[in-house]
């Protein structure tokens, strides 16, 4: 056994590590996104309404954008942010999404999310983005932020992750928080299901905290896993203002700096979320 197989272990977390770990950054795939564009129109402007604000606040590449997201493991809402960004800028400015290893490593979904420009969520995949001058997504609530209940649908969660801020230290990058509401309408999670994951060792195999169930089409009440076609929703999305971090190396070992930063983007989310959810006109689909 090869020292990179020992380290990631045996049986399915393994070949879920190793799958996932193959990426490039060739980027989206052009002939990918013209074919599948117009699909893409009528669930961005028809089927979500969806709303994008807030380009003004966006600097030059490279940038790390943070955010929040709904409906795992679907995000539509983070979907539409990289719809919404090639419509704007094609293939001039490149922005590389990111996924969990347990999505990136399914085979055709996988090759799917490749060819729309996705990269694993890990540390090597993302730093080497930056490094070569790409803007990278990163949500770094992960499941804990996705799946939450739908009743806490306009809270910003980043799960108390703070490795994006270290990222964006030792990168030299600043920080564009990603404010987004809407989302969850489009599959309504009931409960997260945190004990029946451990029960079915999901935390194990698949790095998964949670076993949700939620409202969706066609199944009604299901897990949350399951293909279904997301119920309409009223997607707004605005970038926010720059978060600028410390380019001294240094400053990500310091923890009251970067715990500073890291509540410094959750704050300024939830700031975003409050004023979007505002704008609500029904409080389901609104």
């Amino acid at each position: 056994m090869d020292e990179k197989r020992r380290k990631q272990g045996d049986g399915l977390a393994g070949w879920v590590a190793e799958r996932a770990g193959q990426w490039d950054l060739s980027g989206q795939d052009e002939t990918t996104m013209q074919r599948q564009k117009f699909l893409w129109n009528v669930l961005v402007d028809y089927w979500f309404r969806m709303e994008f604000d807030g380009w003004e606040n966006l600097p030059p590449s490279p940038v790390l954008l943070v955010g929040i997201h709904s409906g795992a493991p679907f995000v539509w809402d983070a979907w539409t942010i990289g719809v919404q960004w090639w419509r704007r800028f094609g293939q001039e400015r490149p922005l590389h999404g990111t996924a969990h290893d347990a999505l990136m490593a399914i085979p055709g979904i996988g090759r799917y999310f490749r060819a729309m420009g996705v990269l694993p969520a890990a540390p090597d995949s993302i730093a080497t983005a930056l490094a070569e001058g790409r803007d990278v997504a990163l949500w770094p609530g992960g499941e804990v932020d996705s799946l939450r209940p739908w009743v806490e649908r306009d809270r910003a969660n980043l799960a108390g992750r703070k490795g994006f801020v270290k990222m964006a230290i030792r990168a030299g990058v600043p920080i564009v928080p990603i404010a987004t509401v809407g989302g969850a309408d489009a599959m309504p999670v009931l409960f997260r299901g945190d004990k029946l994951a451990k029960a079915l060792k999901l935390d194990k195999v698949l790095r998964l905290q949670v076993f949700p169930l939620a409202i969706s089409l066609p199944w009604g009440i299901a897990p949350a896993a399951l293909p279904q076609f997301p119920l309409p929703a009223k997607i707004r999305t605005r970038l926010m203002p720059v978060v600028e971090v410390d380019t001294d190396p240094a400053r990500a070992d310091d923890d009251a700096y970067v715990d500073q930063k890291y509540h410094e983007v959750q704050d300024s989310i939830q700031r975003g979320m409050d004023a979007l959810a505002r704008k609500r006109a029904l409080p389901l689909f609104g």
